[in-house]
């Protein structure tokens, strides 16, 4: 049952309810003021005979005739013989007995013998009693067409609070029945548009403002989910695709091995190949973790890095570790970006890595880092041969340099896993020529507002460079 159907039902039930209570409390109070009108008659007719019983039929007379009352008169006889003295519109229903005549001596009552009559009797002497009778049937008929005028006006009153309902309330309810629609389109997988708009009260508005956040919320765990899925489906493709050589080699090398006719020198060969090819396979799988983990760890929000530090410290070592290689440093004290210490020092010696693995030992190497509208830009540049092309995104087991392979070269990672980490840091990687002659890696970071900062924990492993 919709929700309009039951507000309607309630809205007619209480508006009855309260109608016939009202309706019922009026009639009551109605009939009883008649009933005490119609006593009050009585006993004034009554009331004119007491104390002279002589005079009180003449009186009882009177009092009817002059006060024009609807009253039957009449007289009782000690044998029970009913003489009319006065006739009301209203003739009795009944005799009344000498026991009704003497219950009714003190006040106005009701006796079964008279149906729809009040009597009161006066005893005027001789054994005789004046029995003053009045009619009921018009007070109750005037009741139960009062009742029916009530009943009828409570009606139109349910009719009328549930027109004031609809016209107040259709909106809400129009704009109800849309969202119910737009979520039932949602779990259905039909949705089409954005979330209907909300003409109505605050709380339907609030009720549209949740549902479009629900849903908002729904598109982005999809897309989450999706994206994941896709990454994993990528990893596996590029585990197996990678792995596929060393596990070849190892077979190989493993069958010479088992060889008994393979001399002393092939066994010495194939093992040290065996080793290399593992070694190549943890380093392998190092970088397809790492890659794994930049593109899968949610990032922390709060947490700053000390962009200054870390490059301060990192050239530090580099310069000490390369005696032979200018290095030049021009970082701005006071730099911070949001993120993970971990991801961003494993970017920096990712950089400096592929330094010492592609040029000769003694090209300069420069880093420098400073900040301009909001932005953090660091450039880590050498003097080596430089890249045939620029500006490209890395690709996975991208290789740069033909002329390395899987043999001698790395795994064709280290770009790739320097673009994922910077873009989980919220920033880019771009390649570019140097001036010293080689290659410049440009990272592009939002800066963070200058604060205290807490560095996030975690630790990576070793990844190769560029290949």
């Amino acid at each position: 049952m919709k929700i309009a159907t039951r507000l309607a039902i309630l809205l007619v039930g209480v508006t009855a309810v309260v109608a016939l209570s009202v309706g019922w409390f009026a009639v009551h109070t109605s009939s009883q003021a008649q009933y005490a009108t119609l006593d009050t008659s009585i006993n004034n007719v009554i009331d004119t005979g007491v104390g002279h019983p002589d005079q009180a039929l003449n009186n009882a007379i009177d009092a009817v005739q002059s006060n024009n009352y609807d009253l039957t008169l009449d007289l009782v006889g000690p044998s029970g013989a009913l003489t009319e003295v006065n006739s009301g519109s209203v003739a009795l229903s009944g005799r009344p007995t000498m026991a009704d005549v003497r219950e009714s001596l003190g006040h106005v009552r009701a006796v079964a013998n008279l149906p729809g009559f009040r009597i009161r009797s006066i005893d005027v002497g001789g054994g005789d009693y004046l029995v003053v009778a009045g009619s009921t049937m018009k007070i109750a008929s005037q009741s139960r067409r009062l009742a029916l005028d009530v009943a009828l006006a409570g009606l139109l009153a349910a009719l009328v609070v549930i027109l004031l309902a609809w016209l107040v309330m259709h909106r809400d309810l129009e704009t109800m029945d849309h969202l119910i629609n737009y979520a039932s389109d949602v779990a259905a997988e039909n949705e089409s548009g954005p979330v209907p708009e909300a003409h109505g009260s605050r709380d339907v508005r609030e009720l549209q403002v949740a549902l479009a956040t629900m849903v908002s919320a729904l598109h982005r765990r999809i897309e989450i989910e999706t994206k994941s899925v896709e990454n994993m489906q990528v990893f596996i493709g590029d585990a197996s695709h990678e792995l596929r050589t060393p596990l070849t080699v190892i077979k190989g090398y493993n069958e010479l091995l088992a060889n008994p006719q393979a001399t002393a020198e092939q066994q010495a060969r194939a093992v040290a190949r065996v080793q290399r090819e593992i070694e190549r396979m943890e380093s392998l799988i190092t970088d397809l973790l790492l890659l794994a983990e930049v593109r899968e760890v949610p990032q922390i929000s709060g947490q700053r890095v000390d962009v200054s530090g870390i490059l301060d410290g990192h050239v530090a070592e580099f310069r000490t570790e390369n005696p032979a290689r200018s290095v030049t440093s021009d970082v701005e004290a006071g730099l911070v970006l949001e993120g993970r210490r971990d991801f961003f020092d494993r970017l920096v010696i990712n950089a400096l890595s592929n330094v010492v693995r592609h040029t000769p030992g003694d090209a300069p190497v420069r880093v420098s880092a400073r900040r301009a509208s909001g932005q953090v830009t660091l450039r880590i540049e050498d003097g080596g041969a430089g890249l045939p092309v620029y500006g490209e995104r890395p690709q996975r087991f991208q290789r740069f340099d033909p002329s390395r392979s899987r043999e001698t070269g790395g795994s064709g990672l280290g770009m790739s896993i320097m673009t994922d980490i910077a873009e989980a840091l919220h920033g880019s990687m771009t390649t570019a020529p140097s001036d010293l002659g080689g290659l410049a890696l440009v990272f592009v970071f939002v800066e963070s507002p200058a604060a205290d900062y807490s560095v996030s924990g975690g630790s990576l492993g070793s990844a190769t460079a560029r290949t």
